[in-house]
């Protein structure tokens, strides 16, 4: 079979979509070596040039004009499988006599549209119900965005295919030996939590420096690291951050990826993620695979992901957060407990295992 994939997401740097495309794109080449692949970007992507049976095309053209042009290509390349990991515009317009399958990872621009941005609420809520009628199989992360899309759009269940994301092998416990001259190196607090992802309002930040503030005035030796880039409303959180008078205690780094985020996971003394809603939700899983203890909201998929090896908390209550959090604090019993339950359930994920599910329902089409 010809099969093409848009691979833009893949492109720069990576957030959960991202990574999921890199990662799942990398791990299907490198288990299918028989069937043939076109991988569409925009922009350069690292890595792919290696698989023999995949080709590259950067298409250079913008906005509609990219997903109009894929759309010409991918039916002048005689493709017989269209995936498109992380967009639904493509496949709104591509022929109908291609095989269209596509991942859908949430459905907060239908469930939690003022927490979403709006240009990308607006071409969901356009394209998605269009596709998803189209598509010969949808892929969703989670059982609990399955369960979404067959609510808000009746798609029948026997169209959709639950394939979970994993966390790249890269997380993993480090030595002691490195960590201390990691912590030496980059001044970093010797006591503090640790939050990951875009500062966006369905990541929930607010409350959670709301929650910081509670532990910081029983514990002022703790600190509260955060790790991700400016998305969308991100002043808000900046502003609660001044405040709450707690400048010198909650640190934005911006985005990381690679080593010092792992030594960053290994490091925290414990790993907090309050998200309203998550279709999987990557970095608990990064989090146990690093070993660190953690909180996490008991909304949406994020069960699926931690299973019993977590603090659950209501992410509408800084109460529930913070008492999590003091919990951890107070007994390193517990905080042992979970780093060991989580290093278990993260073996549950492979992008290994996920990509071979991929490739046997392209082979069912």
């Amino acid at each position: 079979m010809k099969i093409a994939i848009d691979i833009r997401a893949a492109a720069g740097e990576k957030t959960g979509k991202g990574w999921y495309t890199f990662l799942m794109v990398h791990e299907l080449l490198k288990n299918d070596t028989e069937n043939e692949y076109i991988l569409y970007t925009r922009n350069r992507v690292p890595g792919f040039e290696q698989y023999k049976n995949a080709q590259v095309k950067a298409v250079k053209s913008k906005s509609i004009l990219w997903h109009l042009t894929v759309a010409f290509d991918v039916s002048k390349e005689n493709v017989d499988i269209f995936w498109a990991p992380t967009s639904y515009i493509t496949p709104s317009f591509i022929s109908k006599r291609i095989r269209t399958v596509i991942t859908v990872h949430d459905l907060v621009a239908f469930l939690f549209p003022q927490k979403h941005n709006f240009k990308a609420t607006l071409i969901e809520k356009i394209c998605l119900k269009r596709a998803a009628k189209r598509a010969s199989k949808i892929i969703t992360v989670s059982s609990n965005t399955a369960s979404d899309l067959q609510d808000k759009f009746q798609t029948p269940s026997k169209k959709i295919e639950v394939i979970p994301c994993a966390g790249n092998e890269a997380y993993k416990k480090i030595n002691h030996q490195e960590l201390t001259a990691f912590a030496k190196k980059t001044n970093l607090p010797k006591k503090f939590f640790l939050a990951v992802g875009t500062i966006e309002p369905r990541k929930n930040y607010k409350k959670l420096i709301e929650a910081f503030s509670i532990i910081s005035e029983r514990n002022p030796d703790y600190n509260l690291i955060i790790v991700g880039k400016n998305g969308w409303q991100f002043e808000e959180v900046y502003e609660e951050i001044q405040q709450k008078y707690l400048q010198k205690k909650v640190h934005i780094l911006g985005y990381l990826s690679g080593k010092s985020l792992v030594n960053l996971y290994n490091l925290a003394e414990a790993f907090v993620f309050p998200s309203v809603y998550e279709g999987f939700g990557i970095p608990p899983l990064e989090a146990m695979m690093c070993g660190c203890p953690v909180v996490a909201s008991y909304s949406s998929s994020i069960p699926e992901v931690v299973g019993d090896s977590a603090l659950l908390i209501d992410p509408k209550s800084a109460e529930s957060i913070a008492s999590a959090m003091l919990k951890i604090i107070k007994d390193e019993e517990l905080a042992e407990k979970l780093t060991n339950k989580g290093l278990q359930q993260a073996k549950k994920f492979s992008w290994e295992k996920s990509s071979k599910e991929l490739l046997n329902i392209f082979k069912s089409l």
